[in-house]
């Protein structure tokens, strides 16, 4: 939910066209969640003889499930991850980064194992107050006999409560330039011919490239140093109320569709 921000319009030399833009796009827009179209492909969990496995993370984790923080590498998020067993049905995650906690999320599955809901506070990518919410979850495959109900692999269906700063976004453009800030700190100022600027506040995405499509269509590609981490198209509706937003989570392998409106 981090990474959902948008890009502008065309070429300096086609300033009626960018005026006309402006207008239409220059503002604060929010993420409206009961149209979101979110991926397919699912998570994929372990726990099994004390042992907890997030086999879908990238990298995959793999920590002793006793509730005490376990260093891991590769992930610019967090650096440490702590996993409790707190009962048949329900574990809590904890991640903290050079020793402070960023995101804490507690998982319970249903009584009859098909589906689970969680309850999330991610500060991971914010400088501010942390991103509040919860999510449900429907079973795509059972686990290994033995293990932990929370095993096997799950499709997120929904999110609700989402805080708003977890949803919002600001642009701003000046001539063929666009600003975009949100409330949770990150930051960037990037002419709209490509090429990759700085990136701020948020440790997973360090430049970024904006580039126009067409009258309508932008997109924007993230890098953390030379991988691409994401590329999002935005498509605003003619009347700039609406703006769709088609997201390649190309470091997981996955794709949503996202709608945001113009507040």
């Amino acid at each position: 939910m981090r990474k959902l921000y948008a890009s502008m319009l065309g070429a300096f030399i086609m300033l009626p066209v960018i005026a006309a833009a402006q207008s239409a796009l220059d503002g604060t827009w929010k993420i409206d969640l009961t149209q979101a179209q979110l991926t397919q492909k699912p998570d994929t969990y372990l726990l099994q003889s004390g042992i907890y496995e997030c086999k879908s993370c990238v990298p995959p984790i793999r920590v002793n499930a006793d509730a005490v923080g376990h260093a891991v590498t590769g992930h610019p998020y967090f650096d440490t991850v702590s996993v409790k067993v707190v009962d048949a049905h329900s574990i809590a995650i904890t991640q903290s980064r050079g020793g402070t906690v960023v995101s804490t999320e507690k998982i319970t599955v249903s009584a009859d194992g098909t589906s689970a809901k969680t309850e999330f506070s991610d500060r991971t990518a914010t400088n501010a107050l942390p991103v509040t919410g919860a999510s449900e979850m429907t079973r795509v495959a059972k686990g290994p006999a033995g293990s932990h109900v929370i095993s096997g692999s799950w499709r997120t269906t929904k999110f609700a409560n989402v805080s708003d700063n977890g949803l919002t976004f600001t642009y701003k453009t000046d001539g063929d330039m666009l600003t975009m800030t949100s409330p949770t700190g990150q930051s960037f100022s990037a002419k709209m011919d490509g090429k990759f600027v700085a990136y701020n506040g948020d440790p997973g995405v360090l430049s970024v490239a904006i580039r126009r499509i067409d009258r309508h269509t932008f997109e924007e590609t993230d890098r953390n140093g030379a991988k691409t981490v994401s590329v999002n198209r935005m498509t605003v509706a003619a009347d700039g109320a609406t703006m769709q937003m088609l997201i390649h989570d190309t470091l997981h392998g996955a794709t949503m569709t996202l709608v945001a409106v113009k507040e």
